[in-house]
């Protein structure tokens, strides 16, 4: 969509603008911008002719924001914010593209993280930044070309690629597990469980597919698989783990099975695209690469 002119103010009028509605002061706008403060109060007025209404009240030696005002500064902040971001990715990789990742954060470091060097050594002009999500968000508000998405493929206005089931096992220490002695699935409702937030019913499925009626099941909630293993290490309860991504801590024996019990969680790991960023090199490229990597975990 083209952009109509007559509707863009310059940058030094919207950057005085921005400045004078954070501090709510033209005075220390004109400090952090290097100008007089009769120069900040002419940027501001000739905006206010531009947008036909005042964004400011001025009440003897002081100013305040508009109604309309805040909301302005607020959508301006954004939109300069934007022009920053992009500019430093332009000028960290000023030959080739950029693709903003939102990962899961467990999945991000234990998995991802690890691999990530041999995407970049085969896209040296491609450069990955990463921001933690733990949960699905508005493509339409984030300024992100793709995120790594677990549960069910009903993410609105995302298209998603399938990338890998995963395989869940009652995990803890094994100090925990020789205290309790479990010795059926049953035994484990009576022990200490831990409870990831965004899977609040992992634990009644577990149950269920090992034919247990989960009765009440309790137990230390947690945000995140890592801080979930912490507390199974440090012997703080039974944790339902993604076997792929603490096969280090099971092969060290930091953490054991409590008793033989895996089972294929419901959901599966995507990765979430927005439809406009289809074409988008950097995320083709991606795409093309994770879908390889998933498929080398697959037995």
């Amino acid at each position: 969509m083209a952009i109509v002119r007559r509707f863009l103010p310059s940058m030094s009028l919207l950057s005085a603008f921005e400045a004078a509605a954070r501090h709510q002061s033209f005075t220390a706008a004109a400090a952090e911008l290097n100008l007089t403060q009769s120069a900040v109060s002419r940027q501001i007025r000739a905006l206010e002719d531009v947008l036909g209404a005042e964004l400011f009240l001025r009440e003897r030696q002081t100013v305040r924001l508009t109604l309309a005002g805040e909301t302005y500064a607020q959508q301006v902040r954004e939109a300069l914010q934007h022009i920053s971001t992009a500019t430093l990715n332009f000028r960290a990789n000023p030959r080739g593209g950029t693709l903003n990742l939102a990962i899961l954060p467990t999945f991000g470091t234990r998995w991802l993280a690890p691999r990530l060097p041999g995407f970049v050594a085969e896209n040296p002009g491609i450069t990955v930044n990463l921001t933690t999500r733990l949960a699905p968000f508005d493509f339409q508000l984030e300024q992100v070309d793709a995120a790594i998405h677990f549960g069910a493929p009903d993410w609105p206005g995302a298209e998603l690629d399938p990338l890998m089931r995963e395989t869940v096992v009652p995990a803890c220490s094994p100090d925990l597990r020789a205290r309790h002695r479990f010795q059926s699935p049953a035994d484990l409702l009576a022990a200490p469980l831990l409870h990831l937030v965004s899977r609040p019913d992992a634990w009644e499925r577990w149950f269920a597919a090992m034919g247990v009626a989960p009765d009440g099941v309790r137990g230390m909630l947690i945000d995140q698989f890592a801080t979930a293993a912490q507390a199974a290490t440090a012997g703080m309860g039974v944790a339902l783990l993604p076997r792929f991504l603490f096969e280090a801590e099971l092969a060290r024996g930091d953490l054991v099975e409590a008793i033989p019990g895996a089972v294929e969680s419901a959901g599966r790991y995507y990765l979430a695209w927005p439809t406009r960023r289809e074409s988008y090199p950097p995320l083709q490229a991606f795409r093309r690469w994770i879908a390889a990597q998933a498929a080398a975990l697959r037995p």
